[in-house]
């Protein structure tokens, strides 16, 4: 038998309400990225069997379309059950600033909300999105009914900005005291935020009352950069406080974001520049919430930062994902993937500063790794789920020793240390994986919108990889984007792309 995830990151219906008032019956609610705070990405779906997807299919009825089929959707979308006057909601977030939110069962547009101006590219120093709007997941209050992002926007001015914005879920209207404007109020002593150098790719996260804002550089790493967490209390927006890496880069830019476990927020960095003393990069980098968010509590960097990740860009692709493994010590857990296609199991509670992570050979190409997995960079939003038979971690990538596929799977084995192997590969795209199972163990199935390749959604068998034909897996879906993932609600998959979302569901 393999160990177990940690129930309170994937049991459906009850999370902690972002103000800190206790648990909340959300229901089928997706409220930030890959559902849990955690970010393992696992759902449960009672109708999603083994059996029963066999039949998935478009869902007659269901057709969301956006008003501009251009309009870019990188960010993942969110579903709230029971949202504005009963009806369930999707809210989607794209790169020309709106923010729409869509009737959960027919797709019909219930609210429209622009946040501004979009960023044209010609108006950054460098990068590859054209506009420059909503990029990282945004992330919602479940019990004041806000959903709270992140847009660059150009104003009157002509010099590029980011701006925080908290919307009611019932109209879309903006609440008093938002949006913040971030270059105002990320000052750390002589370090300045630039907007045109500065990225916001990561999702955001939502801990006891206070949103926590990552961000790092553009594509193209123009200077000058750091990587910088805004923390905003969502019910007194003029308390933020911030933090930034004290070396050059180190950029929080991974699509994952921010990570928690309800106590602690954890995130990734990637490479820095012109410094031989450790300054924040290429980490896992553990902060305290609230009152206790200040300088990082605890880190963790491999042994050669300096010497192999900065100098050929190899930092942290995948932000962190949280689990706890039965029968191991330690048995509460962080995953990290680094650009060089190693993978770090680390102890969330001791990271263990610059040096080894749990079961890292001390020689060799693992040296400082638990695990060399694959043969190019990883970046990806991964996912960790457990079925009878082991634990899994489901990640984008070309697998070492393992033919064919652009998705890996490795099994985590519980141990004094733990350790991670490649299990199997499959499927082809950029899209980030998720997976549904039927009652948080049984009936394990990946989910991978094949992006930018096929432009399909993919079903794959969570132990063995095999494929599962569907009917709507003949579905052509235009315009996914890398690294997005889809989402499932109410017994449907729910895949977003440049102008429309797609509902999948079993008749």
């Amino acid at each position: 038998m393999g160990g177990t995830v940690a129930a309170g990151g994937a049991a459906g219906a009850i999370a902690t309400d972002g103000g800190g008032g206790g648990a909340l019956d959300i229901g089928d609610s997706v409220l930030m990225l890959h559902r849990n705070p955690s970010h393992d990405g696992v759902y449960i779906q009672p109708a999603l069997t083994l059996n029963a997807v066999g039949k998935l299919d478009v869902v007659s009825g269901f057709k969301a379309t956006l008003p501009d089929p251009n309009d870019h959707v990188f960010a993942q979308p969110l579903f709230v059950d029971d949202g504005a006057g009963g009806t369930d909601l999707i809210i989607v977030a794209t790169e020309a600033n709106n923010v729409y939110a869509l009737d959960g069962a027919t797709g019909h547009i219930v609210w429209t909300k622009n946040l501004g101006a979009p960023v044209p590219l010609t108006k950054m120093s460098c990068g590859n999105l054209d506009p420059y709007g909503v990029t990282g997941t945004p992330v919602i209050d479940f019990a004041s009914r806000r959903v709270f992002a992140t847009a660059a926007i150009l104003p009157a001015s002509g010099t590029p900005t980011y701006q925080i914005f908290a919307l009611s879920l019932v109209d879309g209207s903006i609440s008093t005291g938002w949006p913040i404007d971030v270059p105002t109020v990320a000052v750390s002593g002589a370090t300045t935020f630039m907007a045109k150098t500065q990225g916001q790719r990561g999702a955001l996260a939502l801990v006891g009352g206070t949103l926590y804002v990552p961000f790092g550089g553009l594509y193209g790493d123009c200077q000058p950069f750091h990587g910088w967490i805004v923390a905003v209390a969502i019910d007194a927006p003029a308390s933020v406080k911030v933090w930034t890496t004290s070396a050059l880069g180190g950029g929080l830019w991974a699509p994952g974001g921010i990570a928690s476990d309800g106590t602690s927020l954890f995130v990734g960095t990637g490479v820095t520049f012109s410094t031989t003393t450790w300054g924040g990069g290429d980490a896992l980098l553990r902060f305290g919430t609230g009152a206790a968010f200040g300088a990082p509590a605890d880190s963790f960097a491999p042994g050669d930062w300096h010497t192999v990740l900065d100098p050929s860009d190899l930092g942290s692709g995948a932000a962190p994902v949280l689990f706890s493994l039965a029968g191991s010590t330690p048995s509460a857990l962080a995953l990290i993937f680094q650009k060089d296609g190693k993978a770090y199991l680390l102890d969330r509670a001791h990271l263990g500063g610059v040096g080894a992570a749990l079961g890292a050979t001390g020689a060799g190409p693992t040296q400082y790794a638990s695990a060399y997995v694959a043969t190019n960079e990883i970046i990806t939003v991964p996912a960790v789920y457990t079925t009878p038979t082991a634990t899994y971690v489901a990640f984008r990538t070309n697998a070492r020793g393992c033919p064919g596929g652009t998705m890996a799977t490795a099994k985590i084995t519980p141990g004094a240390p733990p350790t991670i192997a490649i299990a199997w590969c499959a499927g082809d795209g950029f899209g980030s994986p998720i997976v549904t199972t039927s009652d948080g163990t049984h009936d394990a199935i990946v989910w991978l919108p094949a992006a930018e390749s096929s432009n399909h959604l993919l079903a794959l068998n969570g132990d063995s990889g095999a494929p599962i034909t569907f009917p709507g897996g003949a579905t052509t879906i235009t315009g996914m984007r890398r690294f997005n993932s889809a989402i499932a609600a109410k017994g449907k998959i729910y895949v977003a792309s440049d102008g429309a979302v797609v509902a999948f569901g079993v008749p």
